[in-house]
């Protein structure tokens, strides 16, 4: 019975006796408000949030255990400074009649007013005494506050509609906090709609960084914000797996390893959620929990296969209802808190010795069979199913994704421990894929073969031969094969009517990375026609994630055709967009990463950019891949800038050097090798061998690309071959296809010619020409490598207003050439030239070799553009350097 007797409080209304309907005493601690510990952390934005519950007839503080509630709304009630009815539930209660006796008792005990009357026995309660309550409620000036902790060990429907009827007819009278793990058997639809209800979930309760922060600091544990960053994530803010860390962190002679490093399996952490959590679920329920931890996320059906349960949606969605630590993803899919899954998965070990390794496979091939490839070859790895997950890559036709993507590091990773004993057509294909992302081409080049021994049939078949294709294409492009390349791309076109369209419309970068290995490898052969429509069907791709190497490499491969057809600008422009795109994506490095920096390296010294051009060189040095074959188009380009710079700086034989590319083809490039003899040549004139130079340039064939053929026609009129020159010269001034950095050098070539022949009239008209293309691109390197006659006619004056500015200087006084600054001990040769003192003398004077003397002469006329001692200090006293 629950008798409502008078006691001598009579101002307090009538008063309950001291023991339940059973006879047993109510316990105080049951209706005291729990005390907080001297490190509790009072989270404003919460308590400001739980204010509302003053305002609305209901509140719910859901979330899991350890969650931080019942801390939190004692917290509040504490500071509220009026009277608050705590009661906290017990699993033993039995029935409503006992129930409404505490609730009773609460109520009292925080002065509410009671009717007097009676009720039946522990299991029922008389319901004219909850009308005569709920009357008595709504009658209160101010409402009564009532917190119900650990509401979800009410289980019975009866209490709770009970507890609606009076929370229901008390009106304002009543404020009804429930602190629960599940959502209670309430009619919450109702106080939503009509936003009568406030709510504190579970993922408010979650500590931010500096509330964890703040938590540790009470323990006396001081972490970077990014040390607390990371803990937060893993706990996912879970206010008792911070605590309990913290407190075993204290015992710790490295708090802040520890806490980055803990195991979650093994202390206060697991005995917390085994005892709270999985404890609390009946054994099946356990199973499920102990099997689903291996998967990162998991919905129904993959439960059964895992389980062999068809119940296992139900019990999903009851743990996640029940806050088990079980999160809803949305569409029927969970995951497991982070610390909670590795606390299982520890579990599961110690119960079931063995059995992880079979989950992970009946994962993988549940997975592999509907589509979740990223997941299956996790999964597949984790079992060391090899077959399985390098099967998934390869029918899904994702062996792309090893090569180029975000996430091909992470792909590659899942690899790393493939072993020899496994076989099969798929996995030589992943081994291959990932000897090639190394630029390991022998064993690539042996894998490809061994997975051609093994063919498959049907859809499957078909996938692994396009797969093949996409590798071998790659090969062919490392290894300076055009015709490998092509037959690799034709035969990938063939393939692809044999696999499923959603299949190739799922992986874009498969036609992408085809197309810009088939572009590289043209580029090396010199077909920049049929290269340039193979790489601008990427390089027009739109912003994908998956396509975004691919655009890069071709955008620094058109960059490099718009370099040897002299069009600077257009150049420039598409190598800065791979270049930024690179410096901003980082990662992996790609065959062709640096490629645009190098092409404007190049650009850099035609337009006397010295020190820029050297700049750019390192940094596309740093881009590459470092080790193993190198890509032998970004190769050839490193050779051009390299032995250009060299060639600017005075220094023919390093030049030479530079330009010869450290690549090994099967087929030689035709513009590569031009360029490598264009520089032998050069320190050849230099050292005035014209014959020598003439018999180097012999040797290029067909003169490939415009670039080439007019340094080779500069090259063959410096080395006394007028007319051949001046035929090239012609030819490329007359094709509208190529830009200032041809047009501009093939008409000096004309200027010198002219000059040379006694006709400076004309040489002047073709200079003034010259100047007028090169100024928009800015173009001064071949005007400073023309020769001192060439510039003695730049230096008169109706020249000079067209190279004020850009190639002179401001026009005002006597102009002068700009061309690079001397360097310290070129400044120290020039005084001494200033002293009349000889080579040997100069040499004595900074103990330095003669020939060390002669090659600064040799920079500082260049750099002066004279050609004589005497008009080199001549010119020095006119720019002030002496």
């Amino acid at each position: 019975m629950i008798s409502v007797a008078a006691r001598d409080d009579s101002a307090r209304g009538p008063a309950l006796g001291y023991a339940d309907p059973l006879g047993e005493p109510f316990l105080r601690t049951r209706f005291a408000v729990p005390a907080r510990p001297a490190t509790f952390v009072r989270r404003p934005r919460l308590t400001t949030h739980l204010d509302q519950a003053l305002d609305t007839p209901l509140t719910m503080v859901n979330g899991a255990a350890g969650a931080g509630k019942t801390l939190l709304v004692a917290d509040w009630a504490a500071r509220l400074g009026r009277p608050v009815a705590w009661l906290t539930n017990e699993a033993g209660d039995q029935g409503p009649g006992m129930f409404w006796a505490h609730v009773l008792h609460a109520l009292h005990g925080a002065g509410t007013p009671l009717p007097a009357g009676s009720a039946g026995g522990p299991c029922t309660v008389d319901h004219r005494l909850l009308a005569r309550l709920a009357d008595e409620l709504s009658g209160r000036d101010r409402p009564a506050i009532l917190v119900l902790d650990e509401f979800d060990r009410q289980t019975a429907p009866e209490t709770a509609e009970q507890l609606e009827f009076v929370l229901h007819h008390a009106g304002p009278g009543l404020r009804l906090i429930l602190v629960t793990r599940t959502e209670p058997l309430l009619p919450l639809h109702r106080y939503r709609a009509a936003a009568a209800i406030t709510e504190i979930r579970n993922q408010e309760l979650a500590f931010t960084p500096e509330e964890a922060a703040d938590l540790l600091a009470r323990h006396g544990l001081r972490l970077p914000a990014q040390a607390a960053r990371a803990l937060v994530e893993r706990t996912r803010g879970w206010a008792a797996g911070l605590r309990l860390s913290a407190l075993a962190a204290q015992q710790s002679a490295d708090p802040e390893t520890y806490l980055k490093e803990f195991e979650a399996g093994r202390g206060t952490i697991a005995d917390f959620l085994l005892a709270e959590v999985v404890g609390r679920q009946p054994p099946e329920t356990q199973d499920l929990l102990l099997r689903v931890s291996v998967l990162d996320r998991f919905g129904p059906e993959l439960a059964e296969a895992l389980t062999g349960r068809p119940d296992a949606g139900p019990l999903l969605a009851g743990l996640c209802r029940q806050n088990a630590f079980v999160e809803d993803l949305g569409h029927s899919w969970y995951r497991l808190h982070p610390l909670f899954g590795e606390i299982l998965r520890i579990h599961l070990r110690a119960r079931s010795p063995g059995l992880e390794p079979e989950l992970h496979r009946r994962a993988a091939w549940w997975l592999r069979a509907h589509g979740a490839v990223p997941e299956a070859l996790a999964q597949g790895a984790a079992a060391g199913d090899w077959e399985c997950a390098a099967g998934t890559l390869v029918d899904d036709l994702a062996i792309g994704r090893l090569l180029t993507g975000p996430r091909a590091d992470e792909f590659t990773e899942l690899f790393s421990a493939l072993g020899p004993e496994s076989t099969g057509a798929a996995v030589e294909l992943v081994r291959a894929a990932r000897a090639l992302a190394e630029y390991d081409l022998d064993h690539a080049v042996a894998h490809l073969g061994r997975a051609a021994e093994s063919p498959a049939t049907g859809a499957a078949g078909a996938a692994a031969r396009l797969s093949s294709a996409l590798l071998e294409s790659l090969a062919a492009r490392l290894t300076g094969s055009p015709d490998g390349a092509e037959q690799a791309v034709a035969a990938a076109a063939r393939l692809r009517h044999e696999v499923p369209a959603r299949l190739l419309a799922r992986h874009p970068e498969l036609t992408a990375l085809l197309h810009t290995h088939l572009g590289s490898a043209r580029v090396w052969a010199g077909h920049f026609d049929t290269a340039q429509a193979a790489l601008a069907e990427v390089a027009e791709l739109p912003g994908d994630a998956l396509t975004e190497l691919p655009r890069e490499d071709c955008l620094g491969h058109l960059a490099l055709i718009d370099y040897l057809d002299g069009r600077l600008d257009r150049a420039a422009s598409r190598a800065l967009a791979a270049t930024d795109a690179t410096r901003s994506r980082g990662g992996r490095p790609f065959p062709g990463a640096g490629l645009g920096q190098l092409v404007l390296a190049a650009v850099a010294v035609d337009r006397d950019e010295l020190e820029r051009a050297r700049a750019l060189l390192d940094e596309a040095a740093e881009s590459g891949p470092g080790t193993g074959a190198p890509d032998p188009v970004t190769e050839a380009c490193r050779a051009l800038a390299g032995g250009r710079l060299r060639l600017a700086l005075g220094d023919p034989a390093a030049a030479a050097h530079a330009a010869d590319p450290a690549v090994t083809a099967r087929e030689p490039s035709p513009w590569a090798r031009a360029n490598t003899a264009l520089a032998a040549a050069a320190v050849l004139l230099a050292e005035g061998r014209t014959g020598a130079a003439a018999e180097v340039l012999d040797g290029i064939d067909g003169l490939p690309g415009p670039l080439c053929a007019a340094e080779a026609a500069w090259a063959r009129l410096a080395a006394g071959r007028r007319e051949e020159a001046l035929e090239t010269a012609d030819r490329l001034c007359a094709d509208a296809r190529t830009g200032p950095g041809v047009t501009v050098r093939a008409t000096l070539v004309r200027a010198r010619a002219a000059a040379e022949a006694g006709d400076p009239g004309t040489a002047r008209k073709l200079l003034a020409r010259a100047l007028l293309e090169a100024r928009p691109d800015r173009l001064r390197r071949p005007f400073l490598d023309a020769g001192p006659g060439i510039r003695r006619l730049l230096d008169t004056p109706p020249l000079h207003g067209l190279a004020a500015g850009w190639l002179h200087g401001d026009g005002s006084g006597c102009p002068s050439l700009l061309v690079e600054e001397l360097s310290g001990r070129e400044r120290e040769v020039l005084g001494r030239l200033a002293q009349m003192m000889s080579t040997q003398e100069i040499a004595a004077d900074l103990y330095v070799s003669v020939n060390t003397v002669k090659t600064h002469l040799k920079s500082i006329y260049r750099k002066l553009g004279v050609g004589r001692r005497a008009d080199a200090v001549r010119r020095a006293r006119e720019r002030g350097l002496l």
